[in-house]
């Protein structure tokens, strides 16, 4: 028992002590004066260190996550991806929930936690979306847009070395996904990493169509940055996003 609860009082201060960082980098990022040299600074000032980060996760990604990917979409029957699909859709949902509310929207948190009990009971732990049907849409908010809707200004754009396109506020928003996600908290580490590794091979193969188009650009480095930048607006404008629209253009193919 006393294990348990040490255990129990460090998670408490670890989640006590990110959380007071993200309050601290938080102000600091809303005070006039970051926004004022944010306003001046060009969108991409540390391009000449994302170029070789993007080119890093390209390789990478060319030769493990991208080869994973169509493996997994050659092997696994689309119904099944579709069930796995929804599965991590519903498991990782508390995110969603948790920044509905920080963002002020009750009446779309309350959605969303019907959305997440409906098909975490109804829909066999998620792998069936059956709450859609029902009248509860599925949203997507993260910390990052929920600084936004603070008023924090979104920072410098930054590529993060294998996570990908980011911007200050939205690396810094990570954590707090990170702290809120149920999979990434899971105490069993063995089932955890087994989870998190199929959830980035699924995540990516999802990609298989899409990604030609970013290959084929003149400047790939670019088109994924300003589409980046572009898709977060809609996020955080609470519009239908493009991405979203692009990739329901694949879906029948893949």
């Amino acid at each position: 028992m006393s294990l348990a609860n040490d255990r129990a009082q460090r998670r408490i201060e670890s989640v006590s002590k990110t959380a007071r960082i993200i309050i601290l980098i938080s102000t600091l990022m809303a005070s006039p004066v970051f926004a004022e040299e944010s306003e001046r600074q060009n969108i991409d000032p540390f391009e000449a260190i994302n170029r070789p980060i993007y080119k890093f996760n390209d390789i990478t990604d060319k030769f493990l996550l991208r080869p994973l990917g169509k493996g997994y979409n050659f092997i696994t029957p689309r119904p099944v991806r579709t069930g796995i699909g929804n599965f991590y859709d519903n498991i990782t949902y508390p995110v969603t929930i948790v920044n509905s509310l920080l963002q002020g929207k009750g009446t779309q948190a309350i959605y969303d936690l019907n959305r997440f009990l409906f098909n975490s009971v109804f829909g066999v732990l998620g792998f069936v979306d059956v709450a859609s049907s029902r009248g509860f849409p599925r949203h997507d908010e993260d910390f990052g847009q929920t600084f936004a809707k603070w008023g924090i200004p979104q920072g410098p754009y930054i590529v993060i070395p294998l996570l990908g396109p980011s911007t200050v506020r939205d690396g810094i928003g990570i954590l707090g996904n990170v702290r809120v996600n149920p999979l990434i908290q899971m105490d069993n580490s063995s089932v955890r990493d087994k989870l998190l590794i199929l959830w980035t091979i699924e995540t990516r193969a999802a990609l298989i169509g899409p990604d030609e188009l970013v290959q084929d650009a003149f400047d790939p480095y670019l088109f994924v940055r300003d589409a980046y930048l572009q898709n977060r607006q809609f996020l955080i404008n609470d519009s239908s996003t493009p991405t979203e629209e692009f990739f329901e253009d694949f879906e029948e193919d893949f």
